[in-house]
């Protein structure tokens, strides 16, 4: 976590200029990575670099020159403390890069691993239907055996359910 005043020492332009690229094109994309602590604005690594590379887009954009306005608000940055901004502003981006691809790689294992518990459970799963298949097939079998009229293949017929009204009359 670092300052408003720390980035602007880092990119050597005034804590000013940060502030109000912070508050204003950038705080929507920023807000969600910044707190405050006893009135001291902390910016993460990744509104870090947020702020970087738009300083660094409009350094790029005005051929890496600061107009005159500017440069009396700031005083004039010398040539190497710029090329020092720049390398820092190009290595926090490749670090939040780096972060980021480590963050995906562990997601994608983490998937992995779950189409193999999917895949296992699909295998279980095609069986247990293949089982329940063999024993309808057994089932509808033995009652082809016993014919249609009710009688096993040894003759005997099957005893004749009675209502409970029956039971009671007929004794």
């Amino acid at each position: 976590m670092k300052t408003i005043r720390q980035i602007a020492d880092e990119i050597g332009v005034s804590k000013q200029a940060v502030y109000k690229r912070y508050k204003g094109k950038l705080h929507t994309v920023c807000a969600p990575y910044a707190h405050t602590e006893q009135g001291v604005l902390y910016l993460s690594e990744q509104a870090e670099t947020l702020i970087k590379q738009d300083f660094l887009k409009d350094d790029r954009s005005n051929g890496a020159h600061t107009d005159t306005h500017t440069e009396r608000s700031i005083g004039a940055v010398p040539e190497q403390s710029q090329e020092a901004g720049v390398v820092a502003v190009l290595q926090a981006t490749i670090d939040t890069l780096q972060g980021q691809l480590e963050v995906k790689d562990r997601q994608i294992e983490q998937q992995a691993q779950t189409i193999t518990r999917l895949t296992d459970a699909l295998a279980a799963a095609q069986q247990t239907a293949a089982a329940a298949q063999a024993l309808h097939a057994g089932t509808i079998q033995q009652q082809l055996l016993t014919g249609e009229d009710g009688a096993d293949q040894q003759g005997h017929e099957p005893e004749q359910k009675r209502g409970w009204f029956s039971k009671l009359f007929r004794g």
